[in-house]
């Protein structure tokens, strides 16, 4: 499973071992013992990655394996790819910025996302430095 953790200024996309349905389960069942509301809906998450960033070449043959069911790529400019992602969306209230997407692939698909964001903070790190 994948999930993007959005803040009010960036996001943090992790890959878990855990099965989707189980990890939302588990959220819902902490939010109704703190007392906490929790909005759980369809949606879609996007993020940018280096269009020259090594292996970009095997997520497009991922994507394709996986029928582009729940990962899209689409180029953005000269610069960037955007990655749209189909999942659930998980938040306080109907409106929030602020909170979780989940979503699920073929593993192979979800380690080697999880691999080329890594490098691309890595390389953005580098380069703002």
């Amino acid at each position: 499973m994948l999930k993007l953790t959005y803040t009010e200024t960036s996001f943090y996309l992790e890959c878990l071992a855990q099965s989707l349905e189980g990890w939302i389960a588990q959220r819902v069942i902490l939010a109704l013992r703190v007392g906490q509301s929790l909005w759980v809906q369809p949606s879609t998450a996007s993020f940018l990655l280096p269009v020259d960033l090594p292996g970009l070449e095997q997520l497009e043959v991922e994507v394709q394996r996986d029928r582009g069911e729940i990962v899209c790529l689409d180029i953005c400019d000269s610069e960037y790819v955007e990655v749209t992602l189909r999942g659930s969306w998980l938040c306080e209230g109907s409106e929030d910025a602020v909170g979780v997407f989940v979503t699920t692939m073929s593993d192979r698909s979800e380690f080697f996302l999880h691999k080329l964001w890594l490098e691309a903070q890595a390389a953005a790190s580098v380069i703002s430095e």
